[in-house]
């Protein structure tokens, strides 16, 4: 039997708050344990949350980025189940009347583009976290993060693949990034992916029985998880079994799935509208104000590549990929203005290797995007051959910001342009390679390729290779 797979992921956001969402203690990382958690983070008696208004303010950022409707009123619920970890017994969540409802975002898959489509966007607080490996036999409890603001972003199940579901919360952690409301650091939990799979017989239309994947805070862990579920359910189901609907967490050293506890849906947590918080009411002019302090968004300046600058959709893709990395696209053809093409090659070839060998992000390349226009000037102005470039640019990445023009003249390397000497290496070449030239004049085209690389050779790269290829093609022809 033929099987379809079915993904809808659920995105925990850690909002780029300096306080809790409900309290004014610190969400700094790195704090000593239970250091950061108020009376109001851990429910004492008497004590009331206040909701923050930067909160807010970035959930309707996200809503106005995937075109989603930002509601108003928005209210706050009390989900009540028991976590060791969660101190109130209840988390403060959103249900009925979510900040952010709808949207939609784009992915590419190969040269497949597909529109996800998002459920919901809503605001809750996060629990504390509770550690096992220094305590044998007994559960270490941190409250630290408990009420840290979240935005918990909900998708259909429109995902078929892992890489689809990879490549959609791709596309989202460069966008809450991009729009300035999260650091996107999966390592310290700002950034986790729970994810909904099921398996369906290929061309049903019913919805399979889901198991739910906790806490996954690698792409690489996500694709690797979802395949194992994929795989487990289809094994289960070709050998005349069922699914049972539970979580589920992933053991990366195992390379599995293990169950975790039954999978709980909306009515078993008894939700109720939270006594202590008022309905939200966001005033449209709040909204709009917003909206006019965005930055240019992914699609919007991906587009904009494509029009003003003549880029073919992958490069306008990857050069949007991050904001950091479109900046820097922008700064250098700022300087080298009618080389989009030949700055954003460099960007996805050259640099992009080098940062990629080093474990660097584009905001820490010791060659600055003007740097780097500078160096791409001298090719195009035939000081350099693009071969020589690479050496140079080697150089500029190992130096202490020295520049293109600096290490050409230190190490003599500019392009030698004068006829007569060109002509004296390509005489050489010739009376060195009789064959080549034979083959040549007996249409093997082949051999002047060959005779090209000799005089680059001989030349040690200096040569202009457009005259190199002028001079010799005349020579030949005499």
């Amino acid at each position: 039997m033929q099987w379809e797979t079915v993904i809808g992921l659920e995105i925990h956001v850690q909002l780029l708050t300096r306080s809790k969402i409900f309290s004014g203690a610190s969400v700094a990382y790195g704090a000593e344990p239970n250091s950061q958690a108020c009376a109001v983070d851990i429910a004492l008696p008497g004590v009331l949350p206040v909701l923050n208004r930067q909160a807010i303010e970035y959930a309707i950022r996200f809503g106005l980025a995937i075109d989603a409707t930002i509601n108003s009123p928005s209210v706050f619920a009390r989900k009540n189940y028991f976590y060791p970890d969660l101190p109130k017994g209840y988390q403060i969540s959103q249900l009925e009347h979510p900040i952010v409802e709808g949207g939609h975002v784009a992915i590419q898959t190969g040269d497949q583009e597909k529109t996800i489509r998002l459920t919901r966007a809503h605001l809750e607080e996060d629990a504390g976290k509770s550690s096992h490996e220094e305590f044998h036999g007994m559960t270490g409890i941190d409250l630290n993060r408990a009420g840290t603001g979240l935005l918990e972003i909900v998708s259909e199940p429109d995902m078929r693949s892992s890489a689809e579901a990879v490549a959609y919360a791709k596309v989202l952690h460069s966008l809450v990034r991009w729009i300035g409301i999260c650091d996107g650091n999966m390592q310290e939990g700002s950034f986790r992916c729970d994810a909904n799979v099921s398996v369906r017989p290929a061309g049903s239309e019913t919805l399979g029985t889901r198991c739910e994947i906790k806490n996954l805070n690698s792409f690489r862990f996500l694709e690797r998880a979802i395949d194992y579920e994929v795989a487990r359910q289809i094994d289960i189901l070709e050998s005349g079994g069922s699914i049972t609907q539970e979580t589920r967490l992933y053991d990366a050293d195992r390379d599995e799935t293990r169950t975790m506890r039954s999978k709980e849906d909306a009515h078993d947590y008894r939700y109720f509208p939270d006594p202590d918080l008022l309905p939200v009411i966001i005033p449209h002019e709040w909204i709009d104000q917003i909206r006019e302090k965005l930055p240019e968004l992914p699609k919007d300046k991906r587009n904009r590549y494509i029009l003003d600058f003549g880029l073919q959709t992958y490069d306008a893709n990857i050069l949007t990929a991050a904001r950091e990395l479109a900046d820097y696209f922008e700064q250098m053809v700022s300087v080298l203005p009618g080389q989009s093409k030949l700055c954003a090659n460099w960007i996805m070839g050259e640099v992009s290797a080098r940062l990629n060998k080093e474990g660097l992000e584009i905001a820490r390349s010791p060659i600055s995007p003007e740097q780097l226009a500078g160096l791409l000037l001298r090719i195009t102005d035939g000081t350099i051959s693009g071969k020589i470039a690479k050496d140079v640019f080697d150089s500029m990445w190992q130096s202490n910001g020295d520049s293109a023009d600096t290490i050409i003249d230190a190490k003599n390397l500019r392009q030698i342009s004068d006829d007569s000497e060109i002509e004296k290496w390509v005489d050489d070449v010739l009376a060195a390679n009789l064959q080549q030239v034979a083959d040549y004049r007996a249409g093997k085209e082949k051999a002047f390729n060959s005779l090209v690389g000799q005089v680059m050779k001989t030349s040690k790269g200096k040569a202009n290779p457009a005259q190199v290829n002028s001079v010799l093609k005349k020579r030949l022809t005499e």
